[in-house]
């Protein structure tokens, strides 16, 4: 029934059950997981080095975390195909979302509540703009 699956990551403790269930849906189902995670590129400074040469790049980490979210999904079974992507996180989702053909597009529910529901979060833009269906994975604890 899903055969393509996007899951949208960051490096919080929600994202990663979001995460979860989706290796879980993919592993049923048999498909294709993508995990997607927006980052805003940018330098970070190094402290040990003179300001010239002592700025490192915050790729690496969001890499680290894509490579660390693929074990999730391997020691399931599951291969994850991994992306990263310019913010805003929810456009990014729903481009790759468009991009590979998902049938599935699953976020987690971090920012469902409150006044950010209201002002606007990455599930409830997804909900909206999503080519497919859609699954928010309640990720309280």
């Amino acid at each position: 029934m899903f055969d393509v699956i996007v899951v949208g990551a960051n490096d919080s403790e929600t994202a990663r059950r979001a995460v979860e269930a989706a290796v879980g849906i993919a592993k049923m189902s048999g498909g294709t997981l993508h995990i997607v995670s927006a980052f805003e590129p940018k330098n970070v400074p190094r402290g040990d080095l003179p300001q010239e040469l002592g700025l490192l790049s915050n790729e690496g980490d969001v890499d680290a975390l894509l490579q660390e979210l693929s074990f999730v999904a391997t020691a399931q079974g599951v291969e994850a195909i991994l992306h990263k992507s310019a913010p805003p996180a929810a456009d990014a989702l729903i481009k790759y979302a468009e991009d590979v053909d998902a049938d599935l597009l699953v976020v987690g529910n971090r920012g469902m509540k409150g006044v950010r529901r209201l002002l606007g979060s990455v599930p409830n833009t997804v909900a909206h703009g999503a080519p497919c269906s859609v699954a928010i994975i309640d990720t309280s604890v």
